[in-house]
Formats: structure tokens, C-alpha cells, sequence
């Protein structure tokens, strides 16, 4: 087979080259090593470093970017990147709060990256790793840790990703990056081979009428050699085998991906899904999400694998936050699959969708009157009227969105509205399943994680932080008072300008929020509600205040003295959020 390239021996270099060029708004390619970087560094959280053999495209390099991967690590075609390449690429991504490493199980690559880490280690900079180890027929389940890794790195980078960008610590990283690899399985087939560039013959050898069961990425030898089988029949032996290796049960979710190995079409891998679908259903299995895509190739191997990635509420948050690279994107504008029975619910809301694309402006619902257990002004708020609370905020700032989106817009990217209201969405799912919670800290700590988790970017991490940050920690209280609010939005406040490093003046949400911590601690002593209208009124000067600043932070801050006149979407949600409060404890 002819390959279209130049000199085999510079076909990684020149496809990096080539590769950061088309995208070289989003990547840049590693001046000394051949590592892809992301443009968009983020400081303040654990980096996420990929990597593996180029030859698989678009993994690794292909899955940097926003709530994915920090830097990857790319060797030759096939083989392991060296310790240097691991080593430099970790350099340039680290921010000072630890590296994770995620790459598959091969004896190449647990060898280099463990002598990457030595050096970076060596350096003061801490380090982990996740070895993908998905392949299930590569090794018995007794032996897991002999497993190789293959299109399952999709959803370990996906979840890793999204828990570095919730600003996690290395050790949260970790487990819940193990958690992700622990509940994906993955079994592939082969029906023609691939060729190595330079090469002139295959890497293996397989009859017209065969099929290698079980290849791994490399051309490695399968579990069995068999006649060319329909589709059907192999999804069905692939179905059985992913469901013998897991504890997968009636109501169970997952998300599906078939995977195409180089040559195999979207067709082909769409009349696979068609069968597993039929099989999932048929066992009471839940299709959360689905996609057909080549991935994870090898050349142009034919053939494909199918995975799934079974789903808990807590790996849910991180496969719904928000990420997006040239060849993969999930989030706010991307949908789920339809369950069995679900067909008219997924029409009714694909058609809402599309009204909210076609007219980004259309108001949304109003928002719901407050629900109160208690007439009158609040005097202090039970778990359950925090609850409510903070249902009704989640509603106002959904209703909202629109106005957030436009105000975001002047300065910014626009997308602040779509953020916040899909956080709250979240938040609002993740309060409507505490109903007789008595702790009142809880029921803020639930809905600031769920923002933190499914928001993505700066934002998550800071309004996550607004209700988790001054919750967490404290003492369980079945009722709180205006002190007990003042102080959880006071320690909420320096925890922000921790993370975040932002000061008043700095045309940040913090503009709205100090001087609203500072009302309250001025007025907690005259009760809940003219504490309330204090930091409401603190902050919507606040606002105001943020039209005379230039950005500090944020994609406003390239504008200089252009972003001056116009308020900060942060601050007037900080402000919209505050106004909620006051609103319900008024009633």
C-alpha cells in the first residue's frame, strides 16, 4: 500500500507540524519534543498529560483541549514517546498542583512514562498515573492489570479532564480517574491490517474471509481467528463477553462508543450500534449516551471495538461537564441518546433545543413563585428552605440566560449564560433528590458540587466554590441564621480570590461579592432579610462599579481599555443570585 507522505522517517514530525498548523488556535506543538500543548493553559489545577504512539490519530493528540487533555506525549508510529518527550511536555503544563499521567497499559509505555515521572519528581513536581487497561479480551478479569488499553482511553481522558478542571486535588484526580477505568470494557475485532509507513508489507496477515478477534491496536494477536461473521453476529459475541466482565444489571446506564480502527465507515459502525442497542434494551440497560466515531485508530486497520462505560451519578457529572477539541466535543449544545420508550421525550426536547438555537434571545419560562412551608419574611433557614432556595435561585438564573449570554457577549465569548445555566440545571437535578435532608450545609455543599462538576472552565469552578466553599467543613446545623449565612459567604469569598487570585477591581464576579460579604458582616446582627437587601444592594452597586474597570481576567482581558462601560457577567450573577436569596426569605 502507498502511503502519502514524504520521508518515512519524518512522517511524526511532519504530521505535527501539519497538525498544529491547522489548528493552531486551539494547540502548539513543543519547540524541543514532539508534544502537542494546549494554547489555553490553566493555572491553578492538576495538569492531565496523554499520550502514547502516534499512528492512532486523533488519539492522543487530538484529545488536548478544553475539559480534556493539558499536553500529549506522541512516540513514533506505534512505539512508546521517550522519558524526555513525557518529561518536557509535563514541564510546560505544570502549574504547581500536581501531574496526572493517562495513557494504556503497554510494556513500552508503563516503562517510559514511569521514567518520566522519576525525573519530574526529581524536580519537586508531584506525579501520578492512570494506566487505561479496557481490553477485556487481553487478559482474564484475575489478571486486569496485564489488560491492554484501547478505545476506552476516550472516556478515562473525558472523566480525567473534567476532574482537573473542577479543580480537584491530585488525589481526587485520581480516584475518580480509576473509577473511570474501572467501569469501561472494550472488545474489538480486526478485518484487514494495517501498514506501517516506510514498511512494505502489513503487520499481520489475515485472509480474506478471516477475522482476528480480540486485535489489539498494534496488530497485536486476538483471542481467536474465525470466518468473516455478519455484523450482527459478532455484536452479539461482542455484547456477551463486555457483559460477562462486568456487573452490569436491569436499569444500569451507560454510555456506548463503536469505535472504527482506520478504515471502517460510519455505516458499518452505525449497523453495530443498531444490534447493541437492540441488546441493551432488550436486558433493561440504559443507553445514557452514544457515538460512532473513529477514535482510536490503527493506520488504516479495518475493523472496530465497541465500549461501554457504565455510568454513577458521580461519573455522570463529569462525562456531562463541557469539553471540546477539533475531534470531540460534549456539553451544553451536544445531546444524549434516547432510551427505549423515551422516543417522544428526546423529539419534544430536541425541538425545544433547536427553538433556543434559532433565536438565542427567545425568553425562557419564568420562573417558578417561590415555594415556601412558612408565610411571611424568613427569620433563619431550615434545610428544607434552603433547598427551596436555592431551587428557585437555580430557576431565576436559568430564566435568565438569555440576558447573562448578551451581557457576556460585549466582552467576552458568550458563553457565561449557557454556563451558568446549565450549572444550575445541574444543581437544581441534584437538590430535588434531597427532600428530607436536615443538615442545611449539605443542601448548599450538593449544589455547589453539582455546578462544580458539570460547568466547566473558570466559572464552574467559582460558582461551584460560592455554595460548596463556605459549606464545607462546618459543623452539620439542622437551621442557620443570618451570622451563620454571613460567615459561610465570607469564607466563601476568600476561597474564590484563592483560587482565583482576583480582587475588587479586577472586573470579576468578586466585584459583586466582597462588598456583599461585607454588607452582611456589617448587618447580620438586624436579622436574614435586611442583611439580605444590604448585600443586594452592595452588590448590584457592585456592577455597576465593574463598567469603570479594565479586565484583569478572563478573554475580556485582552481588550484593555476597550472593555470599560460595559458590567461583568460575573458580578451580575453574583447580584442575580443574591437578589434570589432575598426574594425568597422575603417571600
Amino acid at each position: 500500500m502507498r502511503k502519502i507522505i514524504n520521508d518515512a522517517d519524518n512522517v511524526v514530525s511532519e504530521m505535527m507540524e501539519g497538525f498544529t498548523g491547522a489548528y493552531s488556535r486551539y494547540f502548539r506543538k513543543h519547540p524541543e519534543v514532539n508534544a502537542i500543548l494546549s494554547r489555553q493553559k490553566r493555572e491553578d489545577k492538576v495538569a492531565l498529560v496523554i499520550g502514547g504512539g502516534s499512528g492512532h490519530e486523533p488519539m492522543f493528540g487530538g484529545f488536548v483541549g478544553k475539559g480534556l487533555a493539558d499536553a500529549a506525549a506522541c512516540g513514533n508510529i506505534f512505539a512508546s514517546p521517550d522519558p524526555n518527550t513525557i518529561y518536557e511536555a509535563a514541564k510546560a503544563v505544570d502549574s504547581g498542583k500536581g501531574v496526572l499521567f493517562v495513557y494504556g497499559c503497554y510494556a513500552g509505555d508503563n516503562l517510559n512514562f514511569d521514567m518520566g515521572e522519576e525525573f519530574l519528581r526529581d524536580d519537586g513536581i508531584r506525579t501520578a498515573h492512570v494506566r487505561v487497561r479496557d481490553d477485556v479480551a487481553s487478559a482474564p478479569k484475575e489478571r486486569m492489570e496485564d489488560r491492554r488499553g484501547i478505545a476506552g482511553d476516550v472516556f478515562v481522558v473525558k472523566t480525567a479532564g473534567a476532574a482537573c478542571d473542577a479543580g480537584l486535588s491530585l488525589e481526587e484526580v485520581v480516584r475518580v480517574t480509576e473509577k473511570a477505568r474501572d467501569h469501561t470494557r472494550t472488545v474489538g475485532v480486526a478485518t484487514a491490517p494495517a501498514q506501517l509507513p516506510g514498511v512494505d508489507k502489513p503487520i499481520f496477515e489475515l485472509g480474506e474471509d478471516e477475522i482476528e478477534y480480540g486485535m489489539g491496536l498494534h496488530g497485536e494477536r486476538g483471542v481467536l481467528r474465525t470466518a468473516w461473521q455478519p455484523a450482527d453476529v459478532l455484536a452479539e459475541k461482542m455484547y456477551a463477553q463486555i457483559k460477562d466482565d462486568t456487573d452490569l444489571r436491569e436499569g444500569d446506564e451507560v454510555c456506548v462508543l463503536v469505535n472504527g480502527l482506520g478504515s471502517t465507515t460510519i455505516t458499518e459502525l452505525a449497523i453495530v450500534y443498531r444490534k447493541i442497542k437492540k441488546l441493551l434494551d432488550q436486558d433493561g440497560i440504559r443507553v445514557y449516551d452514544a457515538d460512532l466515531n473513529n477514535y482510536c485508530t490503527s493506520q488504516e486497520m479495518g475493523g472496530f471495538s465497541v465500549t461501554f462505560f457504565q455510568l454513577d451519578e458521580e461519573l455522570k457529572g463529569y462525562y456531562d461537564s463541557p469539553c471540546w477539541c477539533p475531534y470531540y466535543a460534549k456539553g451544553e449544545l451536544t445531546e444524549r441518546a434516547c432510551a427505549a420508550g423515551e422516543e417522544d421525550r428526546c423529539t419534544e426536547e430536541a425541538e425545544q433545543g433547536d427553538e433556543t438555537r434559532k433565536d438565542p434571545g427567545k425568553d425562557a419560562p419564568a420562573a417558578a413563585e417561590p415555594e415556601r412551608e412558612r408565610k411571611g419574611a424568613l427569620e433563619e433557614l431550615s434545610a428544607e428552605d434552603a433547598r427551596r432556595m436555592l431551587v428557585y435561585i437555580a430557576d431565576k438564573i436559568i430564566e435568565k440566560k438569555p440576558y447573562l449570554t448578551e451581557i457576556d457577549s460585549a466582552i467576552g465569548d458568550g458563553d457565561h449564560g449557557i454556563g451558568m445555566a446549565g450549572g444550575m440545571k445541574k444543581a437544581k437535578e441534584a437538590l430535588e433528590k434531597m427532600t428530607g435532608e436536615k443538615n442545611v450545609y449539605a443542601v448548599f455543599e450538593a449544589a455547589g458540587k453539582a455546578m462544580l462538576m458539570s460547568m466547566g472552565g473558570a466559572s464552574g469552578v467559582i460558582f461551584g466554590s460560592l455554595y460548596l466553599a463556605g459549606a464545607k467543613g462546618m459543623e452539620p446545623k439542622p437551621v442557620i441564621t443570618a451570622e451563620d449565612l454571613a460567615r459561610m459567604e465570607e469564607k466563601s469569598l476568600r476561597a474564590i480570590q484563592e483560587r482565583g487570585k482576583a480582587e475588587v477591581g479586577d472586573k470579576t464576579m468578586v466585584d459583586a461579592l466582597s462588598p456583599a460579604a461585607d454588607a452582611m458582616k456589617a448587618s447580620c446582627g438586624q436579622g436574614l432579610l435586611p442583611m439580605l437587601k444590604a448585600a443586594e444592594a452592595a452588590a448590584a452597586q457592585g456592577v455597576e462599579d465593574t463598567k469603570k474597570y479594565v479586565a484583569k481576567f478572563g478573554r475580556a482581558k485582552s481588550l484593555m481599555e476597550r472593555a470599560v462601560g460595559y458590567q461583568d457577567a460575573g458580578a451580575t450573577s453574583v447580584w442575580l443570585i443574591l437578589q434570589g436569596m432575598r426574594e425568597y426569605v422575603e417571600g
